[in-house]
């Protein structure tokens, strides 16, 4: 009897818990914004920078540094709209924003070497956009007279759509 019980209870919990660590879904899915959102995000970032007296340029990229958005005020330099795209996906490569990349960075760290990385940019102003702690996205902005302010920006665009991130 107490063999049929002792069986019973190793079958149940065998059978109640996966054989294998290795059995994974063959399939994953993940969240990436919205055009709709993307848009809210660089349009409300480029106005807080009109706000304040500069004209930029934005760029949100998805969660894998593919544009969905570029938007350019009438009077950023010609180099702002690409500064703006190479910092939004440094933001979302390295998981961190350009002010602490360019930090971490500098010459004579150990990472410095990422500096090199192709289309790398470590000047402030590229943030990633989180939403119940994973990545959805990053936004670059590029313009206005420091890295610093870009960055504020991009906060500022980044505050306006946090309702809109939430699930």
């Amino acid at each position: 009897m107490l063999k049929r019980f002792f069986f019973a209870a190793v079958l149940t919990i065998v059978l109640a818990f996966p054989l294998r660590a290795d059995d994974q879904p063959a399939l994953v899915s993940f969240k990436v914004m919205a055009l709709e959102t993307a848009q809210k995000l660089a349009q409300a970032t480029l106005d807080d920078c009109r706000k304040k007296g500069y004209q930029v340029a934005v760029s949100v990229v998805d969660r894998f540094g593919t544009v969905q958005v570029t938007l350019r005020d009438r009077f950023a330099g010609v180099h702002t709209p690409e500064t703006a795209r190479r910092k939004a996906w440094t933001a979302i490569s390295f998981r961190t924003d350009t002010i602490t990349m360019w930090e971490q960075t500098k010459t004579g760290t150990t990472a410095s070497g990422i500096r090199f990385v192709r289309d790398a940019l470590m000047a402030g102003g590229g943030v990633p956009v989180e939403a119940a702690g994973s990545i959805v996205g990053g936004i670059g902005v590029s313009g206005a007279p420091g890295g610093d302010i870009d960055d504020e920006c991009a906060r500022v665009g980044i505050e306006s759509i946090a309702d809109l991130l939430e699930f």
